[in-house]
């Protein structure tokens, strides 16, 4: 799906601003069809945003059901001869979209986008109803996944009969429309799609790449609207550099460029090729960057030299925007990477904006890009169970039901990302049963689809949990090509003991090293209260923090397996409500406000030693 973006033949208009909102607890809002008229006593709420953290009281904030958004739209007469999109870049989870009373699309899933044709549903002249019914219920069918009991477990006194399913999932349940409601307009005929992958002269990606090599490009340009041979024949590509330089041409809806002498791109060090499309009437324009990936051994090889990761999980988790874009923090937040002198991070633990992918091809920030499949495991806090008889995850009866939907996932977050120079990796899921009965089942088909699916080849992980255990029980071991980890020894796993932690990394390690992939530690981290200081170092004060970082990474360097190193979080984040939890997981480098604590400063020193490529070499 090509991102909107206004050129000689189309335009965008943002939907942003205020909308009419109205809660529905009573579930009368279908039955009473809102959806036909202007909703009654609406309140005030800002699009895009999560709405949960915007009005007062825990019966807001903790709301699980249908909400009801609500606007006004009218087609300016000169649109009236274009085809006419309606674009939704994130509505969490799952969406009804009305028009004048008419439902025009459904959709499930609440991190990617999605887009209906409203042409010939506007009424010219006047003004259109658009109405959004979203539902933030999650379950074993849906990604995220969710369940009956407490993830965390040890919740005395909870209640013993939820009223709905609960998050799987260690972050805030945050809901609305997340991300840009836009209308833009093309041609009749139009560009539908375009898929774009390079190659450079001579080279294959073993060794490394030096810029001024000649570069072929090969491209496919999907087209939608009435068949026209003639304009297929006469579709015009173009290449131009940074400069504005045309550098390469060709004819027709698939061919391939070459470029003499080709720039690179290359993390923290970006460059972008505007490829620009012309069909018919219709023009597009892509940004592009050069780059080869490759997994040798157990080297990460971009443009031919290994890559040593260096950076975080995160979330898009703000205040008061929840999940919700905020242009101004992602800015905000590359720029603290860069000065800590890092290179890469996760999108734990769904697919990010393409706002934010755009802006980290831009800077070269490395990506390591996940799906919504975060919780398909049973068991975290304690196990499922039913009638009293704990479950495997992937029970035929009482298991999750969501691997059709995983291959939705998958199929719409690389139809979105697969041309993006930033994305290196793609994770299937986070923190899975991949050691349960069925795992190996569930999970193949999955990593076959990626690859079948990505143009590029990326190499293609799931993030393990620790329960998993080692090679022999993670199917990870069989399917990743990268071995990724989360791991929490001197925390979750031996803390306060941190060397007898440290024993007990080396001894999985040991197991790990024996397979001969790369391997990344996606997650390692301890919560620490920001100003907690003690003269002994003692668990949730700053100075325990990094003590804890210390032992892990004494230990990550003896392995020359470990490329890479990404630290649980970037910054504080919010969560539901734990006795594990004080306001939220406070395992950030930085608060919420992004405030550093005393391990940001320590690993600013230590990324900015530890080189980008070639470490351990």
């Amino acid at each position: 799906m090509l991102y909107p973006i206004m050129t000689p033949s189309r335009l965008v208009e943002d939907l942003a601003g205020i909308w009419d909102f109205q809660l529905d607890p009573e579930e009368r809002g279908f039955a009473e069809k809102w959806y036909e008229k202007p909703l009654k006593d609406p309140m005030t709420m800002p699009v895009p945003a999560s709405f949960n953290d915007l009005k007062d009281g825990s019966d807001f904030r903790d709301y699980h059901g249908w909400v009801f958004y609500q606007r006004r739209i009218s087609l300016p007469a000169f649109m009236a001869k274009q085809r006419v999109m309606l674009r939704f870049d994130a509505a969490t989870h799952h969406a009804n979209v009305y028009l004048n009373g008419r439902l025009i699309a459904e959709h499930q899933g609440g991190f990617l986008p999605f887009e209906v044709e409203i042409t010939d549903d506007l009424r010219e002249g006047e003004d259109n109803l658009l109405t959004v019914a979203i539902n933030n219920f999650i379950d074993n069918t849906t990604l995220p996944v969710g369940m009956i009991g407490n993830m965390l477990g040890g919740n005395l006194g909870a209640s013993p009969e939820p009223k709905h399913p609960g998050p799987n999932f260690d972050f805030f349940n945050y809901a609305g429309l997340n991300r840009t409601v836009r209308i833009y307009t093309t041609p009749g005929q139009y560009i539908a799609d375009l898929t774009v992958t390079s190659q450079i002269d001579g080279e294959d990606g073993t060794r490394p790449i030096a810029d001024g090599k000649k570069a072929l490009l090969n491209y496919t340009v999907a087209v939608g609207g009435q068949e026209d041979p003639a304009l297929a024949r006469d579709a015009h590509v173009e290449v131009y550099d940074e400069e504005g330089n045309k550098v390469a041409e060709a004819n027709g809806l698939s061919g391939q460029l070459t470029i003499e002498q080709a720039r690179l791109w290359r993390p923290l060090n970006a460059y972008l090729y505007r490829i620009r499309v012309s069909y018919g009437e219709d023009i597009y324009e892509l940004p592009y960057g050069i780059r080869t990936v490759k997994v040798v051994g157990n080297r990460f090889l971009i443009n031919g030299r290994k890559f040593y990761f260096k950076g975080y999980g995160k979330h898009e988790d703000t205040f008061p925007h929840g999940r919700g874009i905020n242009l101004a923090m992602n800015t905000r937040d590359i720029s603290i990477m860069k000065w800590q002198g890092a290179n890469s991070f996760r999108t734990s633990h769904y697919p990010y904006s393409e706002e934010m992918m755009r802006q980290c091809d831009r800077e070269g920030i490395v990506v390591i890009d996940e799906t919504t499949a975060v919780g398909i495991n049973y068991l975290f806090g304690g196990g499922a169970n039913f009638g009293g008889k704990k479950v495997g995850t992937f029970d035929p009866e009482h298991g999750v039901k969501t691997q059709e939907h995983h291959r939705e996932v998958i199929r719409d977050l690389i139809a979105r990302d697969k041309n993006h120079a930033c994305v290196v990796l793609w994770s299937i899921a986070n923190e899975p049963d991949s050691s349960g009965q069925g795992a190996y089942e569930y999970f193949k088909p999955l990593f076959d689809l990626a690859r079948e699916l990505d143009p590029q080849k990326r190499p293609v992980t799931l993030v393990s949990v620790q329960m998993a255990g080692g090679p022999d029980t993670d199917v990870s071991a069989q399917l990743s090509d990268v071995i990724c980890l989360n791991r929490y020894y001197g925390w979750y796993f031996g803390a306060p003991d941190l060397e007898w932690s440290a024993q007990q990394m080396r001894a999985e390690m040991d197991q790990w090293e024996k397979l001969g992939k790369p391997l990344v530690f996606t997650e390692f981290g301890a919560d620490t209260v920001m100003g907690m200081h003690d003269t002994t170092p003692v668990m949730y004060t700053e100075e325990y923090q990094l003590d804890y970082y210390k032992m892990n990474l004494a230990v990550m360097d003896d392995y020359p397996c470990v490329t890479g190193e990404q630290v649980w979080n970037f910054a504080d984040f919010a969560t539901s409500q734990s006795i594990l939890r004080i306001q939220g997981n406070k395992k950030g480098l930085f608060t919420r406000d992004r405030k550093p604590k005393l391990a940001a400063h320590f690993f600013r020193d230590r990324w900015h030693a530890v080189p980008d490529f070639d470490y351990k070499d």
